[in-house]
């Protein structure tokens, strides 16, 4: 910047033709040195159950308020599900621009979990030309619910750990699409289930206006286990910026909201019936 406000007065003072023909190449040459981050490829670190690419800035405190309540299909005795409902609360804080630590609490299993989430590149154009964001996320998960079909059950067996390369691309103002390959480990599972759990996550945001958008979500498990009952997590929702708040309508078949339970463990068929309404509300400080 100081060499182009010392260019900009050179000029002015009326060096010759020659002089001022190089300076103004110069100066080209300087403003071209710029580099172009993409901005808003998603508005929030939750697309519907998964993270996206986001982190938070430096400093910034991030409140989150995550509900799922029953199966739609669950008919009118249930109200259709509202009457039965998980929660989930977590605090998510900025320790540098590209750092992200956050812990939760999921009333679903009781289940504690923290992850730590660092951008590692960003979506970028000019001299830095960088086509995606990645980041990577990995996080520990502790059931303190006893599973009753373990005979032991202990600490240890409660357990798992996630870990996930997020890779997002703006493609267009309105458009931004992720892919997640994940890696799901489960210190104790049942006899007809795989402690390791490869899977393949996709997700798009789709703006509709200027604050509201189309989220999708999907994890393809890439690991075939021999228990059928489990599903692929699908997610639908609509996103809504108002100021300091991102408010998600999400339609998904999972309850959990832990990578290690929409990922292993949903058991809900999307196309059947088995959808569970809810909301994401988080608020940022």
């Amino acid at each position: 910047m100081n060499r182009i406000l010392i260019i900009a007065f050179l000029l002015s003072t009326g060096f010759g033709l020659k002089a001022q023909d190089d300076l103004l190449d110069l100066l080209n040459n300087e403003q071209t040195e710029e580099t172009t981050f993409a901005t808003s490829t998603f508005k929030g670190a939750r697309l519907i159950n998964g993270h996206t690419v986001v982190t938070r800035k430096k400093s910034e405190l991030e409140f989150v308020i995550s509900h799922r309540f029953g199966r739609i299909n669950s008919g009118i005795d249930d109200f259709f599900g509202l009457d039965n409902s998980s929660a989930r609360f977590s605090l998510e804080y900025g320790i540098s621009d590209n750092l992200t630590f956050g812990i939760g609490r999921n009333s679903f299993e009781k289940v504690y979990d923290g992850f730590l989430k660092y951008r590692i590149f960003r979506q970028s154009e000019g001299v830095k030309n960088m086509p995606v964001t990645i980041t990577g996320f990995t996080s520990m998960a502790i059931r303190t619910l006893d599973n009753p079909n373990f005979t032991d059950d202990d600490f240890s067996s409660k357990v798992s750990y996630t870990h996930q390369v997020l890779v997002a691309r703006k493609i267009s103002p309105g458009v931004s699409l992720q892919v997640v390959p994940t890696y799901v480990h489960r210190n104790k599972v049942l006899d007809n289930q795989e402690n390791d759990i490869f899977a393949l996550g996709f997700g798009g945001r789709f703006k509709l206006n200027k604050r509201v958008s189309l989220n999708v979500e999907y994890y393809s498990r890439l690991t075939s286990e021999l228990a059928d009952n489990i599903k692929d997590s699908i997610g639908f929702g609509v996103e809504i910026e108002t100021g300091g708040h991102v408010f998600h309508i999400t339609f998904t078949n999972s309850r959990s909201m832990v990578e290690r339970g929409f990922i292993t463990e949903t058991t809900g068929d999307f196309s059947g019936g088995d959808i569970h309404f809810g909301f994401n509300i988080s608020r940022v400080f």
